[in-house]
């Protein structure tokens, strides 16, 4: 086996942290002596040790002399965990092969370079690509203190997200709704807006057995969401944010009595600002949301440059209906060379459906 075949196994081992490792990034390490692997592991969850700490721990014989492969920079500084530098350079690892560098600052290049100046042999860059992808939100959270965030829907061939009567039950087959779970255990929280929640009652939780339930957010600009929806009913098991412009303290204090946390905050275009719910976010430590909004919510994000991702899911069937609803409304551009780009498109077949999944090519807070 060669660099890349051992980077590839440290990249699957990493993915085994989707979810938890959060808002930590997902961290694969392989360690190789003589050309037999004598220990691996991956960065569990966010809290317990490190990958490179976890495979250490796992080696079936002194790893002095042996080769550490890792899909992330060694961290230097002390956080949750103890710096992975100095357990890589007390277990005496001769050569320690990296997958990306860490754009946190306080990190970005520090762990290499005091592996070097110890005589450790630093190989960079192998399956770096990989590597970046996998930690997509953690590379946009640790630059912007922003959640990374990724618009998802579901319609038909013509456009549609429900039929003209509002019945969206179900647009896609069995395997694409399996795979939105997955989304949901993936993405730190779940946004919706108060439209969503007054025609569907969704319960927006992971239905994954075992899975992690993302952190609910709501906006609803004038707190209209009714004390009975699901959503407010289990607020004490699941944490739910009500994001809103509303600052009547006897409305919140209903909210807040059934287990909510209320967020007020500015107006803009007459809904919640999103920019500035976004940094409110950001500093709960929420790293990525998974948007599931009807079409108003899904054209104000994107108009306030809040989209890093478009996942659409595409299912063979024609719904027709001049007022049938569609996955963006709002205004809309006024000329076609003003359309929001994507780019980086893949097409992935998923039962009877297909995936097309796309990065927005231009965001107002950029590191899309």
């Amino acid at each position: 086996m060669e660099d890349r075949d051992y980077m590839a196994l440290a990249l699957s081992l990493a993915e085994r942290g989707v979810g938890w490792a959060s808002p930590n990034p997902m961290v694969g390490a392989v360690i190789v002596k003589d050309g037999k692997i004598i220990g691996q592991g991956w960065h569990e969850k966010c809290g317990q040790p490190h990958a490179e700490r976890n495979a250490l721990a796992a080696c079936n014989q002194p790893p002095q002399g042996a080769t550490m492969y890792v899909t992330l920079e060694p961290c230097c500084h002390y956080g949750r965990q103890p710096p992975c530098t100095q357990a890589v350079l007390e277990a005496g690892i001769r050569r320690v092969v990296v997958g990306s560098g860490d754009p946190n600052p306080l990190v970005a290049g520090k762990g290499l370079a005091i592996l070097r100046q110890a005589g450790v042999e630093v190989t960079e860059h192998v399956l770096e690509t990989e590597c970046e992808k996998l930690n997509e939100v953690f590379f946009h959270y640790i630059r912007t203190k922003r959640p990374y965030v990724v618009m998802k829907y579901a319609m038909t061939l013509d456009g549609k997200i429900a039929a003209h009567t509002g019945d969206s039950k179900w647009v896609t087959g069995e395997e694409a709704r399996n795979h939105v779970q997955k989304l949901r255990h993936r993405y730190t929280g779940i946004m919706v807006g108060v439209g969503t929640v007054l025609a569907d009652d969704p319960l927006l939780t992971c239905r994954i057995p075992g899975g992690r339930n993302p952190v609910r957010i709501l906006c609803d600009t004038h707190l209209h969401t009714p004390l009975t929806a699901r959503v407010v009913t289990t607020a004490r098991q699941v944490p739910t944010l009500l994001a809103t412009c509303c600052t009547d303290p006897e409305k919140r204090a209903a909210y807040e009595a059934m287990g909510c946390q209320v967020l007020s905050g500015p107006e803009r275009d007459g809904h919640v600002d999103l920019n500035w719910l976004m940094e409110e976010l950001g500093r709960r430590e929420i790293d990525s949301i998974l948007l599931e909004g009807g079409g108003t919510l899904n054209w104000a994000a994107l108009e306030q440059g809040i989209v890093q991702k478009v996942l659409a899911y595409i299912a063979p069937k024609l719904a027709g209906g001049k007022e049938a609803k569609t996955p963006v409304e709002g205004t809309g551009i006024d000329r076609m060379a003003r359309a929001i780009r994507l780019e980086h498109s893949s097409i992935t077949r998923i039962g009877e459906d297909f995936l097309i999944e796309s990065e927005v090519a231009h965001c107002v807070h950029g590191d899309c």
